[in-house]
């Protein structure tokens, strides 16, 4: 399964309420490019949201359903690009002290042409991806942190 960790400057809180933000995904998820709808009842377990992935002119319309949920330690996605693929995405957070966050990232493709990718290729393009989203994503909470304690 390929996997990515991080550093994140900042409580596991601050980073959970960006992680289980649909609408801050295209801010950080590589491919991601819009929301078009969330369930009211997101993010419980179940519950999807509706997304745009992909480049022009290769976008995908499809669903990212929530399959577990321990706040706010654990999510497990189900994320759908088809007719790509579908993978199961992990997302674990672990306090490292009051203010920073370990965060491991895992992505197992479990369907479509992807599931049937060679191993060494499909580690190579997702740890890719994968690190340059968790970049991103660590950049956008330390600002936003930042942002919040300036007076």
């Amino acid at each position: 399964m390929p996997r990515n960790e991080t550093e994140i400057d900042a409580p596991v809180e601050d980073v959970w309420d960006v992680v289980v933000d649909p609408y801050a995904y295209p801010e950080w998820l590589v491919g991601a490019r819009r929301i078009r709808a969330v369930d009211p009842a997101w993010p419980q377990v179940g519950a999807h949201f509706h997304h745009v992935v992909g480049g022009w002119p290769f976008r995908i319309k499809d669903t990212t359903k929530v399959r577990e949920l321990v706040r706010p330690t654990r999510l497990v996605l189900e994320a759908r690009a088809r007719p790509v693929g579908v993978a199961l995405v992990t997302m674990t957070l672990e306090a490292r002290g009051p203010d920073r966050t370990h965060m491991v990232f895992l992505e197992e493709p479990c369907a479509g042409p992807a599931k049937y990718m060679p191993r060494p290729l499909l580690e190579a393009t997702t740890r890719g991806r994968n690190g340059e989203s968790l970049r991103r994503l660590r950049k956008l909470v330390e600002t936003r942190r930042q942002a919040s304690s300036t007076p």
